[in-house]
């Protein structure tokens, strides 16, 4: 029995009762992992081994990198990915544990309600980490960063730093924003496909 539980929660997971989430879940398994995961550490892999101040000293780069980056992009975007997958998994778990089937969540009104509940969630989610990650990185990566290193030594004061490859990194940045707006959209109109797909139900009773 835990094993056919498995299987509707994969199968729900991957083929959920919507067109737009089927495709949703297409793009986000495949196309914003894909670039996160190969490209993201591509563009940010060695950014803390490159990352140097004046005067480039061991200890003044860790701790002005630190203060440049409180939480590193692809730890940022990884949590971001996962925290927005876990309403639609739980969802689907609940609907895997009652035996619920794809088709019926979009006939029953209640499986209903709880799924649309699962989408507007994603999307409060998708739009805190856009804002999250505005104010953590703002939208352009500028190549010298001012860091206030008087904490570290008072000779240090306020230092210039050189952040490595700060154009690349504005590029990948604008398409993680360009991929949170995307999912929001998906999201929105798979809401509108439920209602239209239910109006439709109800009118063919």
């Amino acid at each position: 029995m835990s094993l056919n539980y498995i299987k509707n929660f994969y199968e729900g997971c991957l083929r959920p009762p919507t067109v737009i989430g089927q495709f949703h879940t297409l793009f986000f398994g495949s196309v914003r992992m894909f670039f996160l995961g190969v490209l993201g550490f591509a563009v940010y892999g060695n950014e803390a081994l490159h990352f140097s101040c004046d005067p480039d000293k061991r200890e003044l780069n860790i701790f002005c990198y630190n203060q440049f980056r409180p939480i590193t992009p692809q730890v940022f975007w990884a949590l971001q990915l996962v925290t927005v997958l876990v309403p639609g998994a739980v969802f689907h778990l609940y609907a895997a544990c009652k035996n619920i089937d794809q088709e019926e969540i979009l006939q029953r009104p209640i499986y209903t309600v709880f799924y649309i509940i699962s989408v507007l969630l994603r999307i409060i989610l998708e739009v805190l980490a856009f804002w999250l990650q505005s104010h953590l990185f703002g939208f352009q990566v500028h190549p010298l960063y001012m860091c206030d290193a008087s904490a570290l030594e008072k000779t240090f004061n306020v230092t210039k730093c050189m952040v490595p490859e700060h154009f690349e990194k504005t590029i990948f940045l604008s398409a993680m924003y360009t991929f949170t707006v995307i999912t929001v959209v998906l999201c929105v109109a798979e809401i509108f496909e439920i209602l239209c797909r239910r109006l439709g139900y109800l009118t063919s009773q």
